[in-house]
């Protein structure tokens, strides 16, 4: 903006996307990040096949399969870096700058010609 130029601005605020991590997707990414094979595997086994049950009026329901798509569990202190691995990789084949903060991201673009605007248009194949 200092230089009188217009800069485009993508905001994303992922606060409920904690709950839809995806873990089959996750443990390969942490693989890709080098974590050690045995806490990878830990994260894998304590994410998958879990279970839930209901309290109502002190009646408990019957135990039902927890589905991947219900995501990190809430109250596990590691779903804020679970989610950086699992969306970091976000900048990869964008041509714009992109700044990560635990849910928020932001993508910005400086544009001084109309090559940049093809830029925008651009839709990754990551």
């Amino acid at each position: 903006m200092d230089e009188g130029t217009q800069t485009d601005n993508l905001i994303m605020d992922f606060s409920k996307a904690f709950d839809k991590v995806s873990y089959p997707l996750l443990i390969p990414k942490l693989r890709h990040f080098c974590i050690n094979d045995s806490v990878t595997t830990w994260i894998g086994d304590f994410l998958s096949e879990r279970t839930k049950a209901f309290l109502v009026e002190r009646e408990k329901s019957d135990y039902v399969n927890v589905l991947s798509g219900d995501g990190v569990p809430k109250g596990l202190g590691h779903r804020p870096i679970l989610f950086f691995f699992y969306i970091n990789d976000i900048p990869i084949g964008l041509d714009a700058t992109v700044r990560l903060f635990a849910d928020d991201t932001i993508a910005y673009l400086a544009l001084s010609s109309h090559s940049d605007t093809a830029k925008l248009q651009k839709n990754p194949d990551c």
